[in-house]
């Protein structure tokens, strides 16, 4: 293709003027961005014409494959109705409807719904919410929060504060108010002879001290249930936050769980908190909510958070707000993706894929350069075997250009391997993908291309 869409010159105008999330810009001199002119499916395609599996859902949030016939549908239905309205003073059928379904599919015990646009805005919503309901209680000094070492809860500087990963904080310490930061239940953790679960007791005896220690500063504590994604899919056993449930009633503190990525049937169902058998006080979706399409978060809250905002006082209320919260056609595209999960029976079908998805995966996993081999429901994930940290510092990057070479999308988080496939995938597609991940791995551990 030539002209002002070709791949080249559209990698080159971007450069120019868009400057990248997670991206260090220096590296796009070498690697320029892949410059993109449709998808469907699975598949992305470039303006050249070479397609792409988006093996990893387009950063988590693509759960039905890109312009999906069910959810364009219901954009385009809304585009003649409502696009935005201001939702202070103002309400609509599709935060309605979405609020109302959201609740049943906790059976009500999380019954109210605040929106807001993306992830990282979700956490701060929560945040607010546990210390201000807290202080509406009387509580003033229960102001602090425990989070998980190696949790990532997103770069606003409120969701920074309960974020342990580094690379995102260390430049802005300055501006945070760090909370209290409690061993991962990372299974990867285990001693020789201990289980997954022996290694969440050892994590929640460290949150029991932070609570003992701090008895009643703590507001709430944060979990990304079953999975620390960006931690490289670290993931625990359910009863540790079936433990966290118990420790927070113990201790009079607030439960929030981050299902921004979890959330949506990724981890089998589709609240990753029903695989513990409870339920937060505060829970917390983005993402694969609005199936990928727009931006929209949420934060579900139990009645008797909400009670306590419920006041004649003005100053009781929780005065957040966003621009476009409880936008309309996001909110409509979420239905739509509700209406997909339950007449496609998604949350079955995603049950009785997980295991082709591991099979199709087997070459991979029986590597002897890969270990931690783990899943939990559609994520599957493996850690890179290597020694030399030198080589290890560039390896995500060579498995990305190694996969984008063979028609994959995949980015690596350090040296964890993962994929987290749109929920169309087909067992065909599947053995593709698990093909070309093996002898992209091959390719990056031995510093060479291979056909």
């Amino acid at each position: 293709m030539t002209g002002r869409n070709s791949a080249s010159t559209l990698a080159a105008r971007s450069l120019r003027s868009v400057w990248h999330p997670c991206t260090q810009m220096r590296q796009h001199e070498q690697a320029p961005p892949i410059a993109l002119a449709r998808a469907h499916g699975p598949w992305l395609f470039d303006t050249g014409g070479r397609r792409y599996l988006d093996a990893i859902s387009s950063w988590w949030v693509n759960l039905f494959g890109h312009t999906n016939a069910r959810i364009n549908a219901a954009l385009i239905d809304q585009l003649g109705q409502l696009e935005h309205a201001m939702l202070a003073g103002f309400t609509h059928e599709p935060v309605v409807q979405l609020s109302e379904r959201l609740a049943a599919l906790t059976d009500h015990a999380l019954g109210h719904c605040f929106y807001a646009s993306d992830g990282a805005s979700a956490v701060e919503i929560a945040l607010k919410m546990s210390v201000h309901a807290w202080r509406n209680a009387g509580h003033s000094g229960k102001n602090e929060f425990i989070c998980m070492a190696g949790g990532y809860h997103g770069e606003t500087v409120g969701a920074l504060g309960v974020t342990d990963t580094p690379l995102f904080r260390s430049a802005y310490e300055a501006l945070l108010r760090p909370a209290h930061i409690a061993a991962s239940p990372d299974a990867r953790r285990a001693g020789p002879g201990e289980s997954a679960a022996d290694v969440s007791r050892r994590a929640l005896a460290d949150v029991e001290r932070l609570l003992q220690q701090r008895a009643g500063h703590i507001a709430a504590v944060i979990v990304e249930p079953l999975v620390q994604c960006a931690a490289g899919m670290a993931m625990h056993d359910p009863a540790y936050v079936r433990g966290l449930r118990a420790l927070c009633d113990a201790y009079g503190a607030h439960l929030i769980a981050d299902e921004i990525a979890v959330g949506c049937g990724r981890t089998g169902s589709f609240f990753a908190s029903q695989e513990a058998g409870v339920w937060p006080d505060l829970l917390c979706l983005s993402k694969g909510i609005s199936g990928g399409y727009l931006p929209l978060s949420l934060v579900m809250a139990s009645d008797a958070i909400y009670e306590a905002f419920y006041d004649d006082d003005v100053r009781r209320g929780f005065l957040h707000s966003h621009s476009y919260t409880g936008n309309a056609l996001a909110c409509r595209a979420a239905l739509a993706t509700l209406d997909i999960f339950e007449q496609e029976q998604v949350l079955e079908r995603n049950r009785q894929f997980a295991p082709v998805l591991a099979e199709a995966l087997q070459p991979l996993a029986d590597d002897a350069r890969v270990r931690h081999v783990r899943q939990r429901g559609m994520i599957w994930a493996c850690d890179a075997l290597i020694a030399d940290a030198a080589t290890a510092a560039g390896f995500s990057r060579r498995l990305a250009e190694e996969a984008a070479r063979r028609e994959l999308l995949v980015r690596p988080i350090g040296t964890a391997l993962y994929v987290m496939p749109p929920y169309i995938l087909d067992a065909q597609q599947a053995q593709w993908l698990g093909q070309r991940l093996h002898t992209a791995f091959e390719a990056a551990m031995d510093g060479k291309e291979k056909a």
